[in-house]
Parts: C-alpha cells; structure tokens; sequence
C-alpha cells in the first residue's frame, strides 16, 4: 500500500503562483510514477504532470505545458508541482496519484490516490 497527501492549496489571483505537494509513504518502491490530475467542478477528471521516480522523464498537458514544473525530492518522497502564470480555468481540486504510469498521462495507470487539495484562481 502506499499512502499520499496532498498539501499547498489555497487562493490565488490570476497570474500568481502555488505550489502544491504530494509526500508519498507506505511501499513507495512499488511505484514507478507520481502524477498530478485535477477535477473541477462539473467537468471530467483531466492529467496535469506526472514524473517517473527513476528520474527517466516528466510529461506535461498540453494546457499547462511552459506553465507547471513537476519535480521530486526523493530524500523526502515528495513530489511537487510548481504552478506559475494561474489561469482562473486552472480552479480545480489537484489529485496526486501514484502507480505504474504505462501510460504518464492517463488514470487507468495508478492506483494509488490522494484526498485532493484545492487550488482556486480568481479574474
């Protein structure tokens, strides 16, 4: 089992910046990435980032790309995901998952989740 929390949400203007954290326990070598996905209200579960543990590659949606850095500190098993240049369409509640990541981008490959941490931008 491998345990995940999220942390770093709140508020921001349009423009600013957050950075939101994933710290990972439990069996974490039963995982080869860690990605962020995000739900807003109405709206359909979409990927965000995600990172290979090994260091072997990060991939990005195309609607973050230039704006979202993930990263890792693999002393501390946390994963973060540095987002600058917010969009109010950026609102949404960030997920942190973990798994195999067969495919980085898609859900169907991790099966671990977090409980969620806010991120809300406003005009």
């Amino acid at each position: 089992q491998v345990q995940l929390v999220e942390s770093g949400g709140g508020s921001v203007q349009a423009g600013g910046s957050l950075r939101v954290s994933c710290a990972a326990s439990g069996y974490i070598y039963s995982v080869d990435a860690i990605a962020w996905f995000r739900q807003a209200p109405g709206k359909e579960r979409e990927a965000v980032a995600a990172i290979y543990t090994d260091g072997r590659g990060t991939y990005y949606a195309d609607y973050v790309k230039g704006r979202f850095t993930i990263s890792q500190d693999k002393a501390k098993n946390t994963v973060y995901l540095q987002m600058n240049s917010l969009k109010p369409e950026d609102t949404a509640m960030y997920y942190c998952a973990a798994g195999r990541g067969y495919q980085p981008l898609s859900s169907d490959w991790y099966e671990y989740w977090g409980q969620g941490t806010q991120v809300t931008v406003s005009s």
